[in-house]
């Protein structure tokens, strides 16, 4: 739900979406590239991330200096997507969204559910073309002649060439691109590469490698404002028509009283998957949001009456957060308090009885181990029982992204349903009357607000 009244309608923030013919292309070296490169500029920069990706949104922010936010049609549904994107471009200079895999890859068997061409169409923003031209020449300009033309309503503004050998290369594919129409407007050659670690599908979190992660942001500055032009592209960001939607809003909480009851969040190295609008919903809900780092807090924050525990590695830092005991055992007492306690992914394993043999919290009657197998794609849901984050019967959206297995796989009662791609319990529910929900399935709230606002009246419940 969301709450416009009285906002603008109209959505005047120049933007551009950086998509690519397929992952690898350099979407994410571009994308953050020209955020830090605009930022440095001395303008106001909105980073945005399609699809469910909580990493590279960190590095968006440190380009930026503005939260990275994610627009996923599949979760939040095609109806958000320009509200959600007024509200975090709002009072922006310009507004750079990165997408996913290639344009037109979406939800499996959904059509273009969920893809970076159904964004761009939503937002009516141009889209720059990431090629990775290290194996082509004229054959470039079929490749991008298919792509402009394969949906008249996606409008390529321009391309980007990728990993391009030397001074003759670049020649060719500009001649051949010459024919296609579509401007060249940046041209980033193969040496040079700027090098980031990564883990699984993605980067290694801003939060594990925060000072060379500054490093590695501001390269890419340096690389994309030597390649690119930069004006071609904030002229061409300029060319996107005004958007006809209000700034989506959490809805604001009737607040009884002065109180707002402390409802703690895990962050730091090991919890760092977390989408902007969780905070500000529960912030709207009345609680008093106190982020706390298990690897380094030994006690929860002052008051604590409720607790967030959301995705992350914690498999990397298994010994330092088992070692952590005092905090350990706090989490334990708090949940069995009958006090809100909401985890997803690593939090469901932090949750757990061990990790890889280690103790963790004790909380579920569960133990948790690495696996090699990648469990990874979007799900729909719906919570069997009440509980503290959903009433029974309450139809979610979700994505499950985890190398992992725990043991049994699910709690009797689970935390939800699985109805989709195939029929599972998943979860545990737990603590007093299902004050406990954890689970392996990422949520966006802003599609579902009654579940920030149901852990806050649990929380304020036992505040009073």
């Amino acid at each position: 739900m969301t709450g416009a009244s009285g906002a603008s309608r109209s959505c005047r923030v120049p933007r551009l979406v950086v998509a690519a013919p397929s992952s690898g292309s350099g979407k994410t070296t571009v994308a953050t590239g020209l955020m830090a490169a605009f930022a440095e500029r001395g303008l106001a920069v909105s980073p945005h991330k399609v699809g469910p990706d909580y990493i590279d949104p960190g590095y968006h922010a440190l380009a930026t200096g503005r939260p990275g936010r994610n627009l996923d049609a599949y979760l939040c549904g095609t109806e958000l997507l320009a509200p959600l994107f007024a509200h975090g471009a709002a009072g922006c200079d310009l507004a750079v969204v990165e997408g996913v895999m290639g344009l037109f890859d979406g939800a499996a068997g959904q059509g273009e559910l969920a893809s970076t061409a159904q964004v761009a169409k939503a937002l009516r923003a141009p889209v720059v073309l990431v090629v990775d031209a290290s194996s082509q020449s004229r054959s470039v300009a079929a490749l991008v002649h298919g792509f402009a033309s394969f949906d008249p309503e996606v409008r390529i503004g321009g391309v980007i060439l990728n990993k391009v050998a030397s001074d003759r290369h670049e020649e060719l594919l500009r001649e051949a691109l010459d024919e296609s129409g579509v401007a060249v407007l940046g041209v980033l050659r193969r040496d040079g590469q700027v090098r980031t670690p990564s883990r699984h599908l993605g980067l290694v979190p801003v939060a594990e490698r925060h000072a060379d992660a500054v490093e590695s942001v501001r390269a890419l500055a340096d690389r994309v404002r030597a390649g690119c032009d930069l004006d071609a592209l904030l002229a061409l960001a300029r060319t996107a028509p005004p958007l006809d939607t209000a700034p989506w809003e959490p809805e604001l909480a009737a607040m009884t009283g002065n109180h707002r009851p402390v409802v703690a969040v895990a962050s730091g190295p090991a919890f760092t998957f977390s989408y902007a609008e969780h905070g500000e919903l529960l912030t709207a809900a009345g609680a008093e949001v106190v982020p706390f780092d298990p690897l380094r807090d030994e006690k929860l924050p002052e008051d604590t009456r409720g607790l967030v525990v959301g995705g992350g590695f914690p498999e990397v830092y298994a010994p330092e957060l088992s070692a952590n005991e005092p905090l350990r055992e706090q989490i334990a007492a708090l949940a069995r308090s009958g006090a809100p306690v909401a985890a997803e992914c690593a939090g469901l394993l932090y949750l757990a009885r061990s990790l890889d043999r280690r103790p963790m919290c004790g909380v579920l009657d569960a133990d948790a181990r690495m696996s090699e197998r990648l469990t990874l794609g979007y799900r729909e849901a719906v919570a069997v029982s009440d509980s503290a984050l959903a009433a029974a019967g309450t139809r979610v959206r979700g994505h499950e992204f985890h190398r992992t297995v725990l043991e049994p796989g699910a709690g009797s009662p689970p935390a939800w349903g699985l109805t989709r791609p195939v029929r599972r319990a998943e979860g545990f529910l737990g603590g007093v009357d299902g004050s406990v929900h954890a689970s392996y399935l990422h949520v966006h709230w802003a599609a579902e607000p009654s579940m920030a606002r149901r852990l806050v009246e649990y929380a304020g419940r036992g505040a009073q």
